[in-house]
């Protein structure tokens, strides 16, 4: 079943669900990202489902996160919403009970960047570029440091939200943020090579095992959503945010990506 901006595709039991906006290094929006939602949740219920890749559709990126004009002019009313949408992204895919592996195949950024990071096994190649480059659009970083911490450790994600650098494969590679790496032709295949073979793994046993990984990190998650809606309001009144995201549009001209 395909729409506009994700497209998904089962084969013998492995559900590949691709981010499609390639004109705009995948970036989403708040519908893209309701899109995706439904198509993990429904990935969760579908029996005939027994493991997901997700990647994006180009050369260039996987996702080069939050579509910025969506969010330059936002005020402290869409804060709220606003992270809650993510929440619920990130719910939907880490208390999926089936493996999930990335296929990383350029840029994961920002939200992005977070959000394969939930996911089970990444596979990328050496020109993949990851990291938060939020704090540069005038974002404050809230959620985005509560997953790093946990694959990364404190003080790497520091470094990395403090300065929205993106980190080269190799180091992404050397602080686990990817698995593997394989060359650039190779990335879908090996993720689906990966993706059938823990999907065929004990039912049960793969179910228990990732609910229970989702139990220690829920916790967590609930606290960096709460925490990213007080400081998101802060932010947006201030309207540092709106002011910081139009000047980095405008320095790019205007591409819809961040």
């Amino acid at each position: 079943m395909a729409s506009d901006t994700v497209l998904t595709e089962l084969d013998r039991g492995c559900l590949q669900i691709t981010l499609n906006r390639p004109e705009r290094m995948n970036a989403w929006d708040s519908s893209m990202r309701a899109r995706l939602i439904s198509e993990l949740q429904a990935a969760g219920e579908n029996p005939e489902v027994s493991s997901v890749v997700l990647t994006g559709a180009g050369n260039r990126a996987f996702c080069a996160g939050q579509d910025l004009n969506e969010v330059t002019d936002f005020g402290p009313a869409e804060a709220d919403a606003w992270i809650e949408s993510f929440g619920a992204l990130y719910r939907a895919l880490r208390s999926l009970e089936i493996p999930v592996v990335s296929a990383i195949n350029g840029v994961a950024a920002g939200s992005a960047f977070q959000f394969v990071l939930l996911t089970d096994i990444r596979v990328g190649h050496s020109g993949v570029r990851m990291g938060q480059p939020e704090i540069n659009a005038g974002i404050a970083s809230v959620t985005g440091p509560w997953i790093m911490r946990e694959v990364l450790g404190l003080s790497r994600t520091i470094e990395l939200t403090l300065t929205g650098r993106l980190m080269g494969a190799e180091e992404a590679l050397r602080l686990g943020a990817l698995h593997e790496l394989v060359e650039e032709e190779r990335v879908l295949d090996r993720a689906r090579e990966i993706a059938h073979e823990l999907g065929a793994k004990p039912r049960t046993a793969m179910r228990l095992i990732k609910q229970r990984f989702f139990e220690v990190l829920e916790p967590g998650l609930d606290e960096a959503i709460e925490a990213a809606k007080r400081l998101h309001r802060v932010s947006f009144e201030s309207g540092e945010m709106q002011e910081e995201t139009r000047r980095f549009l405008a320095a790019r001209g205007g591409r819809k990506d961040g």
